[in-house]
């Protein structure tokens, strides 16, 4: 009898996502039941970037994945004529300035040769290796989504709205992401967040875990696009 209830307690250690010492692994909750929600929910997906809710990722026929990484679809939209940021409604400064802060520190570690370029370029093919750290690891080291990491996002800080995340539980997610001694991680992960707050909040000033699952996998981009153009554009929660 004492061995089952060992057995039992070691079990259940065993599966534990709160330890009593450590307060932080309660406030910060973690998604327990995605196996029966999501096929596979920790298995890094290289096409789409499904949720609990999309379970096939984007299914809309205005974006293809054209056999590219989740990764290189979420910068691919702003190869098509170098004028991405101005179709989504940004103005000339604003565009050029995130553009000289991208380019800059992305470019050389795509390049496909060690000597440097001075025009700047970003190879998608390799955009990779431009993944930064104190980031929310949605993405892993070779650009395959996670929809586990995704999830817990959610779980982890959006207190207001269970789908939702308000502008300082934002700020609270990448301060918590922050690794050691990673000034570049922490700069660009308030500066993605930033800009994605910026162009995807809601009427309320939440950003709707829709909006992030489409900057994921690049569909918000276009969403935006036809949006400022005119066009039907579908519903975006």
């Amino acid at each position: 009898m004492a061995t089952k209830a060992s057995n039992d307690e070691a079990a259940a250690a065993a599966v534990a996502t709160v330890a009593e010492k450590a307060p932080i692994t309660a406030e910060r909750k973690v998604r327990t039941d995605l196996e029966t929600k999501l096929h596979n929910p920790y298995m890094p997906r290289a096409l789409a970037a499904p949720d609990t809710e999309n379970v096939n990722g984007t299914t809309r026929s205005v974006h293809k994945h054209q056999n590219m990484s989740v990764l290189q679809q979420h910068v691919a939209f702003f190869d098509q004529n170098n004028d991405g940021l101005r179709a989504m409604g940004f103005n000339v400064v604003s565009s050029f300035m995130f553009v000289i802060f991208i380019h800059g520190a992305m470019s050389y570690v795509t390049l496909p040769t060690w000597i440097p370029s001075p025009f700047f370029p970003i190879y998608i093919k390799n955009i990779h290796k431009a993944k930064h750290g104190s980031d929310s690891d949605t993405f892993d080291t070779e650009g395959r989504y996670i929809p586990s990491n995704f999830e817990n996002l959610f779980s982890k800080y959006a207190r207001t709205v269970p789908d939702k995340l308000s502008f300082w539980e934002l700020w609270h997610m990448t301060e918590a992401n922050r690794n050691a001694l990673d000034v570049f991680g922490w700069i660009a992960s308030k500066f993605e967040w930033g800009v994605l707050y910026v162009l995807a909040k809601d009427e309320r000033g939440f950003l709707s875990k829709e909006a992030v699952r489409r900057c994921f996998d690049g569909s918000l981009f276009e969403y935006c696009a036809k949006m400022r153009s005119g066009g039907d554009v579908g519903k975006m929660d």
